[in-house]
């Protein structure tokens, strides 16, 4: 049995992710139910872990020179939050996220944030090889359309939904917010 509460694990939160060469994109309530879960996080006292990613590439809306490195507002870090800066898909690379989950005997994660086929799925299946137990909140997290292979458009809803359905029982639990809330 889990001794310690889970953590949320906010993936990406940043204002990069409104910048129009994405493209368009699926849930846009994802920041308010990732408000809504950190708002509960925080009134209980449970741990929460923000993950920002910095991209290397200059022209990236995600540069830590841009604005769009920065955290929304739905999701800005208090003083008392741990923040781990990666530069890769999985936040668990090069930065000391899995350290810092030990070190606080942290075994269980919710894990939300931005995007569901990135950053979001490639931590939650790290974490769920590491042996954390993961809930993957399928409506505080989103993602955008992608050209496919064959030219063709994959709308960000099939994208998002799919990629849940691959997690989910392998690597972690995908539940909404209103069921991890109660």
């Amino acid at each position: 049995m889990n001794k310690h509460p889970p953590a949320l694990l906010l993936i990406d939160v940043q204002k990069g992710f409104d910048h129009p060469r994405w493209g368009p994109r699926n849930n846009p309530q994802a920041e308010s139910q990732i408000k809504r879960l950190l708002e509960a996080w925080r009134e209980k006292g449970h741990p929460v872990i923000h993950v920002r990613h910095h991209s290397h590439e200059p022209n990236s809306p995600l540069h830590p020179d841009q604005t769009g490195s920065h955290f929304k507002e739905e999701a800005l870090p208090l003083a008392s939050e741990v923040v781990f800066t990666k530069h890769v898909n999985s936040a668990f690379i090069g930065t000391d996220l899995e350290q810092h989950l030990r070190s606080q005997g942290i075994t269980a994660l919710v894990i939300c944030g931005l995007t569901t086929d990135h950053c979001v799925s490639t931590t939650t299946r790290m974490a769920g090889n590491l042996g954390f137990d993961v809930v993957l909140v399928s409506d505080a997290t989103a993602t955008f359309d992608r050209q496919g292979l064959d030219g063709n458009v994959i709308k960000a809803e099939e994208i998002h939904r799919v990629h849940l359905t691959s997690l989910h029982g392998e690597f972690c639990q995908v539940k909404t917010a209103d069921t991890v809330l109660t």
